[in-house]
């Protein structure tokens, strides 16, 4: 749903000034390294390297990726030196760990290996994994005879490209992961009747993390759907050691579960069978998709509510853009403030989350913080809003957002500035000031009926109470 069409739809409704939106443009491209199509001995990964990035995963990525177990990857390790498709899938998960949650390195305990990558930025590293994999894998004919580490790897190679900003590589290779996965027919039910339980397992997992991801693709990037909701959910009792990692997988399915073919043929502009009972019910979805008690990891915790209000104002913008919303509707989703509403419950859900709990999402938690924050400047810029002198309103929601933003890894480069100017450009009322500490204690949403709530109980850390504050 393009931003401008949402201004436009508030203008109409609300009157004001014309503006230019501000896109964040990327820049696509790939890189090619200088590998054989076979790995050599010169470019075998660093054995603390692969253990660090092995461990990095199932301890911060796992929660909301279960798509892994410790003994496959372990053989795949020990399988690198004469297996092309092994060797590939490991790099491309190093990859993955340098450049989404930004993993820490470490120098390498053996003084004695030979091959050991020299220290840089992880980014860098990160690229030159990337790279490296895919030159390798082009020995592979991976399409002649696809299996789940298939997938996998061109899960990884998406979640890299996805990071680094490079939009066109990262949609053919998550359309390359749902196509594998259509052809080895994880789509059908059939398919896992029969086979090793554990593998089986996981790969219904994988089938559901390729549902969700797409999803939020597809509303990102305006892009078609490939996988439906056509087999079973796994099941949370399926193994009790990991009954928390399951319950909140669990929870991310259901609330991407009601983003079908129909709301994203409506969002891409395909369809117009759009309506205020239809948006109104998938709005109650959302909000009891997830239980009153969240039972997660942090990790998973994070995703799940960021991912619950960005749902929230992608559903919103749906609204405004089919002329659906109403000063006087009784349903607050329909009203033309809601923005704000959402904001201010996403505030409430994050400061309670840590620095390293949200940055291991990468530069993705960052895109859906940014939408909101987008969409609440420009409801504040068209909708006349009665701003309280001594209580919180939309001007401190906005000046949270910017600080959120500023202070996370990926934010401050290149989103923090696109929303400080995009903000000068639409609020030119609104002056930027110094602001040494801002309170981020809002007041309680009495009417958000029986979702989930967080009851924040402290300030946010010291690193996050300086910034920028816009004075409307």
């Amino acid at each position: 749903m393009p931003r401008a069409k949402v201004i436009s739809a508030l203008r109409q409704e609300n009157g004001g000034k014309k503006d230019a939106a501000i896109e964040a443009a990327s820049s696509p491209g790939s890189s090619r390294g200088d590998l054989s199509p076979y790995p050599k001995p010169h470019r075998h990964l660093p054995e603390d390297l692969i253990r660090d990035c092995v461990e990095f995963f199932f301890d911060k990525m796992y929660p909301t990726q279960p798509i892994l177990h410790r003994k496959g990857v372990e053989q795949m390790v020990e399988q690198m030196p004469y297996e092309l498709e092994a060797f590939c899938a490991i790099k491309a998960l190093c990859a993955y760990m340098m450049i989404q949650p930004n993993m820490p390195l470490s120098n390498p305990t053996d003084s004695s290996e030979q091959h050991a990558l020299p220290l840089r930025s992880h980014t860098d590293l990160g690229t030159t994994l990337l790279s490296e994999a895919l030159e390798a894998r082009k020995g592979i004919p991976y399409f002649e005879n696809p299996t789940t580490t298939t997938v996998i790897t061109s899960f990884f190679f998406f979640g890299c490209h996805f990071c680094l900003e490079k939009h066109s590589i990262a949609w053919f290779h998550l359309r390359e992961a749902t196509t594998v996965a259509v052809l080895i027919g994880m789509h059908l039910e059939s398919s896992y009747k029969h086979g090793d339980a554990l593998e089986l397992k996981l790969e219904r997992r994988l089938f559901w993390l390729l549902f969700v991801t797409e999803r939020a693709y597809a509303l990102q990037t305006q892009k078609p759907l490939t996988l439906h909701d056509t087999i079973q959910l796994p099941e949370v009792d399926e193994d009790p050691t990991e009954a928390v990692t399951l319950t909140g997988f669990m929870h991310l399915i259901s609330l991407f579960r009601p983003f079908d073919d129909t709301f994203v043929g409506i969002w891409n502009e395909s369809g117009n069978d759009c309506n205020v009972k239809w948006i109104i019910m998938l709005q109650k979805q959302l909000s009891e998709a997830l239980p009153l008690y969240l039972q997660s990891t942090e990790t998973q915790a994070v995703d799940l509510k960021t991912s619950q209000h960005w749902l929230r104002m992608m559903t919103w913008q749906l609204s405004i853009s089919h002329k659906l919303l109403s000063s006087m509707a009784s349903d607050e989703s329909m009203t033309f403030t809601y923005p704000i509403k959402i904001s201010q419950r996403l505030l409430n859900d994050t400061a309670q989350f840590s620095q390293q709990a949200m940055e291991v999402h990468g530069i993705g938690l960052v895109k859906k913080l940014f939408d909101v924050a987008c969409t609440l400047i420009d409801v504040i810029s068209c909708v006349p809003i009665e701003q309280d002198r001594f209580g919180f309103g939309p001007s401190d929601y906005l000046n949270q957002m910017l600080l959120l933003i500023k202070n996370l890894r990926g934010g401050e480069d290149r989103y923090f500035p696109l929303l400080l100017a995009r903000a000068a450009e639409v609020l030119p009322q609104a002056p930027i000031t110094a602001l040494p500490t801002l309170p981020v204690t809002w007041p309680d949403d009495s009417e958000s009926g029986g979702e989930s709530k967080v009851v924040m109980t402290q300030d946010l850390p010291r690193e996050v109470s300086t910034g920028v504050r816009l004075t409307l």
